[in-house]
C-alpha cells in the first residue's frame, strides 16, 4: 500500500458543500489483473454512442480541452484508458463522470471521432444501475431521485426531489436554503403537492418494455 491522503476536490460556493472540503481517499492499493473486469469495455462499447472507445489513441486532446478536468479524479483520456483496461470499480465510483459539464468540447475535438460526452452519460447510467455511484455526491443522488419520481408518478416534483437529495447528502442544506425555497414556492416555481399522470399503468408498461433503466 502507498499513501494516497486527501483528495484535492474543490468547487465554487454555488455547488454543494460536499465539494468544498477536501475528501479522504484512503489508502491506495495495488490492483491485480484478476481483480479487473475484462468485459467492462465491451459492455460500455455496446451502449449508445460508445462504439468507438477502442479507437482512442490516448492523445489527450479531450483532457486538454475539458474545462472541468482540473477538478476531476481522472481526466477523460484516463477514463477511456481505464475502461479499456477493465477498471470497472474505479471508473464507476469516481466523481469524474458526474463533473462532466456536457459542453461537448471533447467530442468536437477528438481526432478519432469518439463521442466522449456520450461515454460519460453511459457511465452515469451504468453507475446508477450497478449502485456504484458516489453515495454522498449530490448529482447522482439527484438524478436517481428524479428518475424514481417520474417512474412512480409520471411527473417530477422539484421540491420533493431536492429535499430527498438534501437529506441523503447534507441534511443541513434545507436550513441554509430555506429562504430561497420559500421564494420559489411563493412564485409558483416549487410545489409541495405531488402531481400525477392519469394512466400511470401505461407508463410503467413502457418503462418495463425498455428495461426501466436510467
Amino acid at each position: 500500500m502507498v499513501w494516497k491522503g486527501w483528495s484535492n476536490i474543490k468547487y465554487s460556493d454555488k455547488f454543494d458543500s460536499v465539494f468544498t472540503a477536501k475528501m479522504w481517499k484512503g489508502w491506495k492499493k495495488a490492483k491485480f489483473e484478476e481483480e479487473l473486469d475484462p468485459n467492462f469495455a465491451e459492455k460500455i462499447a455496446q451502449m449508445p454512442g460508445c462504439d468507438r472507445i477502442y479507437n482512442c489513441i490516448q492523445c489527450g486532446t479531450c483532457s486538454g480541452t475539458c474545462p472541468m478536468s482540473v477538478y476531476m479524479e481522472y481526466a477523460p483520456r484516463k477514463i477511456i484508458g481505464m475502461i479499456r483496461a477493465g477498471f470497472k470499480g474505479e471508473v464507476l465510483s469516481s466523481y469524474t463522470t458526474w463533473l462532466c459539464a456536457s459542453c461537448y468540447s471533447c467530442t468536437a475535438r477528438c481526432p478519432k471521432g469518439i463521442k466522449i460526452t456520450d461515454v460519460m452519460y453511459a457511465l452515469k447510467r451504468f453507475a446508477i444501475k450497478e449502485k456504484m455511484a458516489p453515495s454522498k455526491l449530490p448529482i447522482p443522488v439527484l438524478a436517481n431521485e428524479f428518475f424514481e419520481t417520474v417512474q412512480k408518478y409520471g411527473r417530477n416534483n422539484e421540491g420533493m426531489v431536492v429535499m430527498k437529495m438534501y437529506f441523503k447528502t447534507n441534511p443541513t442544506l434545507p436550513i441554509r436554503n430555506l429562504i430561497m425555497g420559500i421564494k420559489l414556492f411563493i412564485r409558483g416555481r416549487m410545489d409541495v403537492i405531488q402531481d400525477k399522470i392519469v394512466n400511470r399503468a401505461q407508463l410503467h408498461k413502457i418503462l418495463k418494455s425498455v428495461g426501466s433503466g436510467h
